[in-house]
């Protein structure tokens, strides 16, 4: 298997389990587009396409590439970060924020939209219930 087939693989399977919930009965319905849960699901999407290989597929620092950095990628599951800052290290990249200048910037290739949704998906998927929104 070729390194970009695994990447694929990855997304497919995220994409398959989401519509798998759908179609068992999670949601009857489409889901409003301005909705939190659609942002979630359009974040998930684009996080497994641009940010798995170094956060890993659980978002918590593991992905494939996180052993060749130093700072290793944050753990996003226990952020205590808000989402204006989650959303400016998204479009402006570590180093801008004084972090690892291995968090590429993302804003001039991701939307305004995919950046919010990523928010939204790191978001729901932290553990830290004293983080702030």
């Amino acid at each position: 298997m070729r390194p970009h087939d695994s990447r694929a693989l990855w997304i497919g399977v995220l994409v398959l389990a989401c519509l798998l919930s759908w179609v068992g009965g999670v949601h009857a319905e489409p889901l409003p587009r301005d909705s939190r849960e659609a942002a979630v699901f359009r974040g998930g999407l684009v996080f497994a396409n641009y940010c798995v290989t170094c956060h890993g597929i659980n978002a918590d620092g593991n992905g494939r590439a996180a052993r060749l950095y130093d700072p290793r990628p944050a753990n996003l599951r226990v952020t205590d970060k808000n989402d204006t800052y989650l959303g400016l290290i998204v479009k402006l990249g570590g180093q801008a924020l004084g972090r690892s200048p291995f968090m590429p910037p993302w804003g001039a290739e991701l939307t305004e939209e995919q950046m919010r949704d990523i928010v939204a998906y790191v978001r729901s998927l932290n553990l830290r219930p004293d983080a702030t929104p």
